[in-house]
């Protein structure tokens, strides 16, 4: 076993024991230009939107998706693989499914995502199976599950968190592309495409952490199990 992999198990191990996780903390890693992918991972037969990859991450799949794999444009060019399409920059397409009163709110919706850098795809896959090292880890779980990322996330500098969020674009701009961009994790509710493409429960949030914050989160959680996370009320 790779140390990058035995490190992975034991992060993953920690955090789904602590945190009580209902699925498998997910690996993302989106694959530069000029870069390899990570061997030993397989495609999948058709195509997936960024979302269904993560949802099938969580219930233990791992998935290698380059561009012509990727099945949602939206979620594909938030991940910086392709161009935004013309339909979803004017805000045509998200107008029409009806949660906007005007097609300028939902341009303006696209307009505020954060740039990423260019990428050619994506490596999705349980933690405790990622043998490479991850942009971001992801968790999809209640409320109270989500809750720790506060204490984790505000342990040393103390403060407030903020987090950024829409209806739509939970998975790939919420969960992947902020975290990756800002160095922060990010909480999101969820979306619309979430809640109508994969299996996202009605009482699940998500949140997505930069893997370079995990090492300390995780050490963390190893003094809060048996700590302040005994004081509190957990189902």
């Amino acid at each position: 076993m790779s140390e990058i992999l035995e490190r992975n198990k034991d992060y993953a191990s920690v955090m789904k024991e602590a945190l009580r996780l209902r699925g498998e903390p997910v690996a993302i890693k989106l694959v530069r230009e000029g870069e390899e992918y990570p061997s030993g991972y397989p495609e999948p037969e058709g195509q997936l939107s960024h979302c269904q990859a993560l949802f099938a991450a969580k219930s233990g799949k791992s998935l290698l998706m380059p561009l012509e794999k990727q099945g949602c444009k939206v979620g594909s060019s938030a991940l910086g693989m392709n161009e935004t399409p013309e339909k979803v920059v004017s805000g045509e397409f998200h107008y029409g499914i009806g949660i906007h009163d005007t097609q300028e709110a939902t341009a303006e919706m696209i307009a505020k995502r954060v740039a990423m850098p260019k990428t050619k795809g994506e490596v999705v896959c349980p933690l405790k199976d990622a043998d490479f090292v991850p942009d971001v880890v992801a968790v999809v779980d209640i409320p109270e599950r989500i809750y720790w990322i506060v204490p984790l996330s505000t342990a040393n500098g103390g403060g407030r968190m903020a987090f950024s969020t829409s209806p739509f674009q939970c998975a790939c701009e919420d969960v992947t592309a902020v975290p990756i961009v800002t160095g922060a994790p990010n909480v999101s509710l969820g979306c619309f495409g979430c809640r109508k493409k994969t299996d996202m429960a009605a009482d699940e949030l998500a949140c997505g952490i930069p893997y370079s914050l995990v090492p300390g989160y995780v050490e963390h959680l190893r003094k809060y199990s048996s700590g302040v996370m005994a004081k509190a009320k957990r189902e």
